[in-house]
């Protein structure tokens, strides 16, 4: 088996990091349009394998999509990274390039693969890769969710002081100011998060999650890649190995949740064909009304793209 990672950045190179370190396939190429950065660092990747004690073969291209042929998933990376000061939607003509060109080549050569994007600004960059492959929604899924729930879980642990291990959650929307985390559906092995944490401090943490990325981006001058990269290598691996995974990923909804015609997080099904199902939760109307302002917005986003074309 074959996953390809187009962009070998910081989140690509992480996210071909944790695949060959979990044995996800047997080829893991790495393609970016700088000369010998993808070569350099799947190379260095496979120079860990005995060290890291796997066998997943690293292969680095440059610009060469044909290495990228017969690939079960591709992860899309490629695009400019946020700096300071930038919101995601600053990034949109840019990337949108980026992804339709990286996107159209992939299909040439992975006409069945799976789509895994990870661009910036995220649901918007989902709906033009879904736009540029011609494929149908259940194999083009937006990477987010899983990132902004694991952040928090992360604010969630550190606050009551256990292993994030325990910690459960779900959260719908965006990615980006908008999202919804589910507080009703958080609990920690079990028990409601309502219980363990007071409602002042639950909120601060919603919206330490909501601005995650920009408090990363303050800090370092660009986008995160550890967590990113993880979780894009999950949801490949979820998909790799056909596990039916229950993960919150961008996904096309066509009348799901009331929805119609927009990229939006929600909780989907991961296995071999990519969305096997996608998951209506019984929402209040608090939550509904969440999940709608947060699809108002997106769309104002995919609207700002659809008239550039």
């Amino acid at each position: 088996m074959k996953i390809s990672v187009i962009g070998a950045g910081n989140v690509g190179a992480t996210c071909a990091k944790v695949l060959a370190e979990k044995n996800v396939a047997n080829e893991i190429v790495m393609l970016d349009v700088k000369e010998g950065v993808a070569e350099g660092k799947a190379l260095d990747i496979w120079q860990s394998a005995p060290i890291e004690r796997y066998d997943a073969k690293t292969i680095g291209v440059t610009n060469d999509y044909v290495a990228t042929a017969g690939s079960e998933v591709v992860v899309i990376t490629s695009g400019l990274p946020r700096k300071p000061g930038m919101s995601r939607d600053d990034l949109i003509s840019t990337n949108a390039n980026i992804v339709k060109s990286v996107t159209e080549n992939v299909m040439k050569y992975s006409p069945n693969a799976k789509l895994v994007i990870v661009s910036n600004p995220l649901d918007v960059m989902t709906y033009q890769a879904y736009l540029s492959s011609g494929l149908p929604r259940h194999q083009v899924i937006g990477m987010a969710g899983i990132l902004d729930t694991g952040r928090f879980k992360a604010f969630i642990a550190d606050e009551l002081n256990i292993s994030p291990k325990d910690v459960h959650a779900m959260l719908m929307g965006g990615h980006g100011d908008t999202m919804v985390p589910l507080v009703r559906y958080t609990t920690i092995n079990g028990i409601p998060i309502t219980e363990m944490i007071p409602e002042d401090k639950l909120n601060a943490i919603i919206e330490r999650t909501k601005f995650g990325g920009g408090e990363l981006v303050k800090l370092m001058g660009t986008s995160a890649w550890y967590a990113p990269g993880a979780a894009a290598a999950r949801m490949a691996e979820a998909i790799a190995r056909n596990h039916r995974r229950i993960y919150p990923v961008c996904v096309k909804l066509d009348g799901e949740y009331g929805q119609k015609d927009v990229f939006l997080g929600a909780p989907v099904v991961l296995g071999k064909n990519g969305i096997e199902k996608i998951i209506e939760l019984k929402l209040n109307d608090a939550e509904m009304d969440l999940v709608n302002k947060s699809a108002d917005h997106v769309r104002e986003v995919m609207s700002v793209l659809d008239k550039m074309k």
